[in-house]
Protein backbone atom coordinates (compact mmCIF):
# COMPACT_ATOMS: atom_id res chain seq x y z
CA UNK A 1 0.00 0.00 0.00
CA UNK A 2 1.28 3.43 -0.94
CA UNK A 3 1.56 5.96 1.89
CA UNK A 4 -0.71 8.98 1.91
CA UNK A 5 0.53 11.75 -0.36
CA UNK A 6 2.32 14.66 1.24
CA UNK A 7 0.49 18.00 1.11
CA UNK A 8 1.26 19.74 -2.16
CA UNK A 9 2.21 16.56 -4.01
CA UNK A 10 -1.31 15.76 -5.15
CA UNK A 11 -3.04 16.78 -8.38
CA UNK A 12 -6.60 15.72 -8.99
CA UNK A 13 -7.04 14.53 -12.60
CA UNK A 14 -9.46 16.73 -14.51
CA UNK A 15 -10.37 17.85 -18.01
CA UNK A 16 -9.72 21.32 -19.35
CA UNK A 17 -12.53 22.13 -21.76
CA UNK A 18 -11.45 24.16 -24.77
CA UNK A 19 -13.51 25.40 -27.71
CA UNK A 20 -12.78 22.37 -29.89
CA UNK A 21 -11.47 19.67 -27.56
CA UNK A 22 -10.62 18.74 -23.98
CA UNK A 23 -7.14 18.36 -22.50
CA UNK A 24 -6.52 15.91 -19.69
CA UNK A 25 -4.78 17.54 -16.73
CA UNK A 26 -3.19 16.11 -13.63
CA UNK A 27 -1.99 12.70 -14.79
CA UNK A 28 1.04 14.23 -16.49
CA UNK A 29 2.28 17.80 -16.66
CA UNK A 30 1.61 19.60 -19.92
CA UNK A 31 4.28 21.82 -21.45
CA UNK A 32 3.18 25.14 -22.98
CA UNK A 33 5.79 26.57 -25.33
CA UNK A 34 6.12 30.36 -25.54
CA UNK A 35 6.44 32.27 -28.81
CA UNK A 36 6.80 36.04 -28.42
CA UNK A 37 5.97 37.90 -31.64
CA UNK A 38 7.37 41.16 -30.33
CA UNK A 39 10.43 43.32 -31.04
CA UNK A 40 10.95 44.09 -27.35
CA UNK A 41 10.52 40.84 -25.44
CA UNK A 42 12.67 40.65 -22.30
CA UNK A 43 13.23 36.92 -22.75
CA UNK A 44 14.32 36.43 -26.35
CA UNK A 45 15.34 39.84 -27.66
CA UNK A 46 12.67 39.98 -30.34
CA UNK A 47 14.27 37.27 -32.48
CA UNK A 48 10.83 35.89 -33.40
CA UNK A 49 9.27 39.23 -34.28
CA UNK A 50 8.63 38.31 -37.91
CA UNK A 51 5.83 35.93 -38.84
CA UNK A 52 8.22 33.56 -40.61
CA UNK A 53 10.55 33.31 -37.61
CA UNK A 54 7.67 32.93 -35.14
CA UNK A 55 6.01 30.15 -37.15
CA UNK A 56 9.31 28.30 -37.46
CA UNK A 57 9.90 28.62 -33.71
CA UNK A 58 6.44 27.31 -32.88
CA UNK A 59 6.94 24.28 -35.13
CA UNK A 60 10.33 23.67 -33.54
CA UNK A 61 8.80 23.76 -30.05
CA UNK A 62 6.12 21.29 -31.14
CA UNK A 63 8.82 18.98 -32.49
CA UNK A 64 10.60 19.21 -29.13
CA UNK A 65 7.47 18.00 -27.33
CA UNK A 66 5.34 21.03 -26.51
CA UNK A 67 1.72 20.06 -25.83
CA UNK A 68 0.43 23.52 -26.71
CA UNK A 69 1.77 26.87 -27.88
CA UNK A 70 1.17 30.29 -26.31
CA UNK A 71 1.42 33.22 -28.73
CA UNK A 72 1.99 36.75 -27.44
CA UNK A 73 2.18 39.90 -29.58
CA UNK A 74 2.57 42.58 -26.90
CA UNK A 75 5.33 42.68 -24.31
CA UNK A 76 4.24 42.87 -20.67
CA UNK A 77 7.78 43.37 -19.38
CA UNK A 78 8.23 45.65 -16.34
CA UNK A 79 7.95 49.30 -17.37
CA UNK A 80 5.84 48.61 -20.45
CA UNK A 81 2.50 50.34 -20.88
CA UNK A 82 0.51 47.13 -21.31
CA UNK A 83 -2.93 47.50 -19.80
CA UNK A 84 -2.94 51.30 -19.95
CA UNK A 85 -5.79 53.23 -21.52
CA UNK A 86 -3.44 53.98 -24.42
CA UNK A 87 -1.12 50.96 -24.62
CA UNK A 88 2.05 51.13 -26.69
CA UNK A 89 0.70 48.30 -28.85
CA UNK A 90 -2.79 48.92 -30.21
CA UNK A 91 -5.25 46.10 -30.79
CA UNK A 92 -4.83 46.54 -34.54
CA UNK A 93 -1.04 46.23 -34.33
CA UNK A 94 -1.28 43.29 -31.96
CA UNK A 95 -3.57 41.45 -34.36
CA UNK A 96 -1.40 42.29 -37.37
CA UNK A 97 1.52 40.59 -35.60
CA UNK A 98 -0.47 37.69 -34.21
CA UNK A 99 -2.93 36.46 -36.82
CA UNK A 100 -0.48 35.57 -39.63
CA UNK A 101 1.52 33.47 -37.17
CA UNK A 102 -1.54 31.76 -35.78
CA UNK A 103 -2.81 30.96 -39.26
CA UNK A 104 0.61 29.78 -40.43
CA UNK A 105 0.99 27.35 -37.53
CA UNK A 106 -2.45 25.87 -38.07
CA UNK A 107 -1.83 25.54 -41.79
CA UNK A 108 1.31 23.51 -41.10
CA UNK A 109 -0.03 21.62 -38.04
CA UNK A 110 -3.86 21.76 -38.00
CA UNK A 111 -4.15 19.87 -34.70
CA UNK A 112 -2.03 22.32 -32.73
CA UNK A 113 -3.63 23.68 -29.57
CA UNK A 114 -2.96 27.41 -29.60
CA UNK A 115 -3.28 29.84 -26.70
CA UNK A 116 -3.28 33.60 -27.21
CA UNK A 117 -1.60 35.75 -24.56
CA UNK A 118 -3.73 38.91 -24.65
CA UNK A 119 -5.81 41.07 -22.35
CA UNK A 120 -7.67 42.77 -25.21
CA UNK A 121 -11.15 41.44 -25.98
CA UNK A 122 -11.00 42.40 -29.65
CA UNK A 123 -7.73 40.53 -30.14
CA UNK A 124 -9.09 37.49 -28.32
CA UNK A 125 -12.18 37.52 -30.54
CA UNK A 126 -10.11 37.71 -33.74
CA UNK A 127 -7.72 34.98 -32.59
CA UNK A 128 -10.51 32.62 -31.57
CA UNK A 129 -12.17 33.12 -34.94
CA UNK A 130 -8.85 32.21 -36.59
CA UNK A 131 -8.54 28.94 -34.66
CA UNK A 132 -7.06 29.63 -31.22
CA UNK A 133 -8.65 27.60 -28.44
CA UNK A 134 -7.36 29.32 -25.30
CA UNK A 135 -7.23 32.92 -24.08
CA UNK A 136 -4.43 33.57 -21.61
CA UNK A 137 -5.31 36.85 -19.90
CA UNK A 138 -2.46 38.16 -17.75
CA UNK A 139 -4.82 40.64 -16.12
CA UNK A 140 -7.28 38.01 -14.90
CA UNK A 141 -10.17 39.86 -16.63
CA UNK A 142 -9.24 43.20 -15.04
CA UNK A 143 -7.98 45.30 -17.95
CA UNK A 144 -10.74 44.89 -20.53
CA UNK A 145 -14.35 44.62 -19.38
CA UNK A 146 -15.33 42.95 -22.65
CA UNK A 147 -13.05 39.93 -22.22
CA UNK A 148 -15.32 37.73 -20.03
CA UNK A 149 -18.18 37.91 -22.56
CA UNK A 150 -15.88 37.04 -25.47
CA UNK A 151 -14.59 33.97 -23.64
CA UNK A 152 -18.04 32.90 -22.47
CA UNK A 153 -19.60 33.18 -25.92
CA UNK A 154 -16.79 31.31 -27.65
CA UNK A 155 -16.57 28.47 -25.14
CA UNK A 156 -12.77 28.69 -25.23
CA UNK A 157 -10.36 27.62 -22.53
CA UNK A 158 -9.24 30.43 -20.23
CA UNK A 159 -6.10 31.09 -18.20
CA UNK A 160 -6.71 33.67 -15.49
CA UNK A 161 -3.47 35.08 -14.15
CA UNK A 162 -2.89 37.19 -11.07
CA UNK A 163 -1.24 40.56 -11.71
CA UNK A 164 -0.60 43.19 -9.05
CA UNK A 165 -0.94 46.59 -10.67
CA UNK A 166 0.29 47.33 -14.20
CA UNK A 167 3.78 46.90 -15.65
CA UNK A 168 4.67 50.59 -15.45
CA UNK A 169 3.92 50.49 -11.69
CA UNK A 170 5.90 47.40 -10.74
CA UNK A 171 9.25 49.07 -10.09
CA UNK A 172 7.75 51.48 -7.55
CA UNK A 173 5.25 49.24 -5.77
CA UNK A 174 5.83 48.76 -2.04
CA UNK A 175 6.88 45.33 -0.89
CA UNK A 176 4.32 43.01 0.62
CA UNK A 177 4.33 42.49 4.35
CA UNK A 178 5.69 39.05 5.34
CA UNK A 179 3.36 36.25 4.25
CA UNK A 180 0.97 38.72 2.60
CA UNK A 181 1.85 37.87 -1.00
CA UNK A 182 0.06 34.53 -0.93
CA UNK A 183 -3.16 35.98 0.43
CA UNK A 184 -3.06 38.77 -2.17
CA UNK A 185 -2.75 36.21 -4.96
CA UNK A 186 -5.38 33.88 -3.51
CA UNK A 187 -7.89 36.70 -3.14
CA UNK A 188 -7.13 38.09 -6.59
CA UNK A 189 -7.55 34.75 -8.30
CA UNK A 190 -10.79 34.10 -6.39
CA UNK A 191 -12.09 37.45 -7.64
CA UNK A 192 -11.15 36.64 -11.25
CA UNK A 193 -12.74 33.22 -10.94
CA UNK A 194 -15.95 34.75 -9.64
CA UNK A 195 -15.99 37.27 -12.48
CA UNK A 196 -15.60 34.45 -15.00
CA UNK A 197 -18.39 32.44 -13.40
CA UNK A 198 -20.74 35.43 -13.43
CA UNK A 199 -20.06 35.84 -17.15
CA UNK A 200 -21.18 32.26 -17.76
CA UNK A 201 -17.78 30.64 -18.25
CA UNK A 202 -17.85 27.02 -17.17
CA UNK A 203 -15.51 26.14 -14.32
CA UNK A 204 -13.99 23.29 -16.33
CA UNK A 205 -12.80 25.82 -18.93
CA UNK A 206 -10.65 27.71 -16.41
CA UNK A 207 -7.03 27.30 -15.31
CA UNK A 208 -5.40 29.65 -12.77
CA UNK A 209 -1.91 31.15 -12.91
CA UNK A 210 -0.27 32.73 -9.80
CA UNK A 211 1.54 35.23 -12.04
CA UNK A 212 5.14 34.89 -10.94
CA UNK A 213 7.01 38.14 -11.52
CA UNK A 214 3.87 40.11 -12.34
CA UNK A 215 3.89 42.72 -9.60
CA UNK A 216 5.78 40.52 -7.15
CA UNK A 217 9.18 41.70 -5.95
CA UNK A 218 12.08 39.25 -6.11
CA UNK A 219 11.88 36.96 -3.04
CA UNK A 220 8.11 37.43 -2.80
CA UNK A 221 7.97 34.98 -5.69
CA UNK A 222 9.64 32.28 -3.59
CA UNK A 223 7.19 32.87 -0.75
CA UNK A 224 4.38 32.41 -3.26
CA UNK A 225 5.91 29.29 -4.82
CA UNK A 226 6.41 27.71 -1.40
CA UNK A 227 2.64 27.89 -0.77
CA UNK A 228 1.44 27.46 -4.35
CA UNK A 229 -0.28 24.14 -3.63
CA UNK A 230 -2.73 25.93 -1.34
CA UNK A 231 -4.19 27.68 -4.39
CA UNK A 232 -5.65 24.32 -5.43
CA UNK A 233 -8.29 24.99 -2.77
CA UNK A 234 -9.85 27.37 -5.31
CA UNK A 235 -10.91 24.26 -7.19
CA UNK A 236 -9.11 24.80 -10.49
CA UNK A 237 -5.86 23.41 -11.96
CA UNK A 238 -2.75 25.57 -11.91
CA UNK A 239 -0.42 26.82 -14.63
CA UNK A 240 3.02 28.09 -13.60
CA UNK A 241 5.17 30.40 -15.70
CA UNK A 242 8.62 30.79 -14.15
CA UNK A 243 10.83 30.56 -17.22
CA UNK A 244 13.67 33.10 -17.31
CA UNK A 245 12.02 35.35 -14.72
CA UNK A 246 14.11 38.20 -13.34
CA UNK A 247 13.87 37.02 -9.73
CA UNK A 248 15.75 33.88 -10.76
CA UNK A 249 18.48 36.05 -12.24
CA UNK A 250 18.78 38.02 -8.99
CA UNK A 251 19.16 34.81 -6.99
CA UNK A 252 22.05 33.81 -9.25
CA UNK A 253 23.82 37.16 -8.86
CA UNK A 254 26.59 35.82 -6.57
CA UNK A 255 27.58 33.50 -9.42
CA UNK A 256 27.77 36.40 -11.88
CA UNK A 257 29.99 38.91 -10.14
CA UNK A 258 27.17 40.35 -8.07
CA UNK A 259 25.05 41.21 -11.09
CA UNK A 260 21.75 39.47 -11.97
CA UNK A 261 22.30 36.55 -14.31
CA UNK A 262 21.49 37.52 -17.90
CA UNK A 263 18.46 36.00 -19.51
CA UNK A 264 20.48 33.42 -21.45
CA UNK A 265 22.09 32.18 -18.21
CA UNK A 266 18.81 31.37 -16.42
CA UNK A 267 17.89 28.06 -18.03
CA UNK A 268 19.08 25.76 -15.23
CA UNK A 269 17.38 27.99 -12.66
CA UNK A 270 14.21 27.93 -14.77
CA UNK A 271 14.22 24.13 -14.73
CA UNK A 272 14.72 24.06 -10.96
CA UNK A 273 11.78 26.42 -10.49
CA UNK A 274 9.67 24.42 -12.94
CA UNK A 275 10.19 21.21 -10.97
CA UNK A 276 9.37 22.98 -7.71
CA UNK A 277 6.15 24.28 -9.25
CA UNK A 278 5.11 20.80 -10.39
CA UNK A 279 5.78 19.44 -6.92
CA UNK A 280 3.61 22.27 -5.61
CA UNK A 281 0.64 21.23 -7.73
CA UNK A 282 1.07 22.81 -11.18
CA UNK A 283 -0.50 20.83 -14.02
CA UNK A 284 0.87 23.02 -16.83
CA UNK A 285 4.22 24.78 -17.13
CA UNK A 286 4.84 27.67 -19.53
CA UNK A 287 8.40 27.69 -20.89
CA UNK A 288 10.70 29.16 -23.52
CA UNK A 289 13.00 26.14 -23.91
CA UNK A 290 10.81 23.11 -24.45
CA UNK A 291 13.13 20.10 -24.70
CA UNK A 292 14.82 20.59 -21.30
CA UNK A 293 11.39 21.24 -19.79
CA UNK A 294 9.97 18.05 -21.27
CA UNK A 295 12.82 16.08 -19.74
CA UNK A 296 12.41 17.74 -16.33
CA UNK A 297 8.65 17.18 -16.43
CA UNK A 298 9.16 13.45 -16.94
CA UNK A 299 11.31 13.23 -13.82
CA UNK A 300 8.92 15.31 -11.70
CA UNK A 301 5.93 13.32 -12.91
CA UNK A 302 7.68 10.04 -12.17
CA UNK A 303 8.25 11.24 -8.62
CA UNK A 304 4.59 12.18 -8.22
CA UNK A 305 3.50 8.79 -9.53
CA UNK A 306 5.78 7.01 -7.06
CA UNK A 307 4.40 8.76 -3.99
Amino acid sequence: MKPAREPGLSRTPSSWRLSARCLELGRRTLVMGIVNITPDSFSDGGIFATARAAIAQALQLLDEGADLIDLGAESTRPGSHAGDAAPAVSAAEEQARLLPVLEGILKARPQTVLSVDTYKASTALAALAAGAQIVNDVSGFRWDAGMPAVCAESGCGVVLMHTRGRPDEWRTQPEFAPDAVFEEVRAGLAESLEKATRAGISADAIVLDPGYGFGKNLDENYALLARQQQLLALGRPLLAGLSRKSFLGHTLAPLHGGQPAPVDAREAASIAALVAAILRGASIVRVHSVRPAVEAVRIADALLQAI
